[in-house]
């Protein structure tokens, strides 16, 4: 074999194992894109499976600010029902507190001497306020259509 000869079996050589070499880089590269396609094919499905998730969370979540809504809606009609009864309820008290003011008065006045008198008067005031307090809300009921 001549120096020629030998210099190009071993360019022979040399370029087969590039090949060898570039072949299975190649073949890793490919691997790797095969699995890169893979991640981005579940990366998609993933997506696609929380899109429908998040769609139907927001349609329930809608329904719930709807109930939501005609249940405060339904309270504040409720509280503004009772509204009055709390009004004549703090008059009410007013006025025994008053009466018991009043009677306070009276029997610091009256002292030892005519008791039996001013609790007769006491009990003559709370029946006459609770008269009134019966009386008003009997108007207020008729006036409402009996309610």
């Amino acid at each position: 074999m001549t120096v020629g000869e030998i210099a190009g079996l071993i360019a022979a050589i040399a370029f087969a194992i590039l090949v060898v070499f570039l072949v299975r880089v190649l073949i890793r590269l490919a691997k790797t894109i095969e699995k890169a396609e893979q991640t981005v094919n579940e990366a998609n499905t993933t997506i696609e499976v929380v899109t429908k998730d998040v769609d139907l969370l927001s349609r329930q979540v809608e329904g719930l600010l709807v109930k939501s809504n005609e249940l405060l809606n339904d309270i504040n009609g409720k509280v503004a029902t009772i509204d009055p009864l709390f009004t004549a309820v703090a008059d009410l008290s007013e006025s025994v507190s008053e009466l018991n003011s009043s009677s306070r008065n009276i029997v610091t006045k009256v002292g030892g001497i005519g008791k039996t008198t001013a609790k007769a008067t006491v009990a003559g005031k709370v029946g006459g306020t609770a008269m009134k307090f019966f009386k008003h809300k009997k108007t207020t009921t008729d006036t409402t259509g009996g309610k």
